[in-house]
């Protein structure tokens, strides 16, 4: 009887950066250079945040990824972002949460009613703070956050809040495109606040930007409101997919361009433009 061959897991592609721009230029470079259209998994760890939390761009790259996203018809960076944390509110709501999680709740019929398509099921910080149930009327950030500022010493097991819900998503449709980030949880650190979420999978081109930069906004709230720096992100894919977008499409060229000019790749595995036609003039 012959033996079957046995194969390995591919070890993860780990990606360390303090510039949210060039994190994901590197995982764009990364799909780009390797065989096929996925990393699985990815570990991205991104840490630099200015004082308020800012997380460090770079405007090239995410003025020539929007470009791109309108020229695909796909959502514009702070939309995709917006579903996570609704950075305009808050900054509405002047420090105030409580006034944050009620303008949300007054607002997010409007924003399902703006894309049902994609908003049907729902959003990201809708599931966070109107989760359908538990406590706080299931705003988990909201009890989180007292919980934590109540007393010392609270379980650190207590800090997560989840998006995926069994009841509602467990459903046998071929393809479902929300919920695919899991769980968040928060972890204070004598560096400040860690933050960490999963993803069973990311769509690298046309969600995983706006996602890395609504989870870094999400991540300055909550250090916040719980009185310390924001100190890093992390994001687990189980798998990151290039889709919706050939890897030899022409209209690729001015994006890559500008991510050529901000990652350094390992020697040889330069995107050059007889792949991936850079921009007019520019050199790859």
């Amino acid at each position: 009887m012959s033996k079957s061959k046995v194969v390995a897991a591919p070890p993860p592609v780990m990606i360390e950066d303090t510039s949210l721009s060039r994190a994901w230029a590197r995982v764009l470079v990364q799909v780009l250079t390797a065989a096929g259209t996925e990393i699985a998994p990815l570990v991205l760890s991104l840490s630099g945040f200015g004082n308020a939390g800012v997380p460090r761009e770079e405007p090239p790259v995410r003025r020539e990824l929007d470009r791109l996203l309108r020229r695909k018809g796909r959502r514009s960076v702070e939309d995709v972002a917006f579903t996570i944390f609704p950075q305009r509110l808050w900054e509405m709501s002047r420090g105030d949460r409580n006034r944050l999680f009620m303008l949300y709740r007054a607002t997010f019929p409007r924003w399902r009613a703006m894309n049902r398509t994609a908003n049907g099921r729902g959003l990201y910080f809708e599931r966070l703070v109107m989760y359908g149930r538990g406590p706080c009327d299931g705003n988990q950030l909201e009890w989180i956050l007292d919980q934590f500022g109540s007393r010392a010493g609270v379980r650190r097991s207590m800090l997560q809040a989840t998006v995926f819900d069994p009841a509602r998503d467990h459903v046998a449709s071929a393809q479902l495109g929300f919920p695919c980030l899991q769980q968040v949880s928060f972890e204070p650190t004598a560096a400040g606040l860690v933050m960490n979420a999963f993803y069973a999978t990311q769509q690298i081109f046309d969600k995983a930007y706006g996602n890395y930069l609504g989870l870094a906004q999400l991540g300055a709230f909550m250090a916040c409101e719980m009185k310390m720096p924001f100190a890093r992100l992390n994001v687990m894919v189980g798998i990151a997919k290039l889709e919706r977008i050939s890897k030899t499409d022409t209209e690729f060229g001015p994006l890559l361009a500008v991510t050529n000019a901000l990652v350094a790749p390992p020697s040889g595995t330069l995107v050059r433009a007889t792949v991936l036609p850079a921009a007019p003039g520019a050199t790859p």
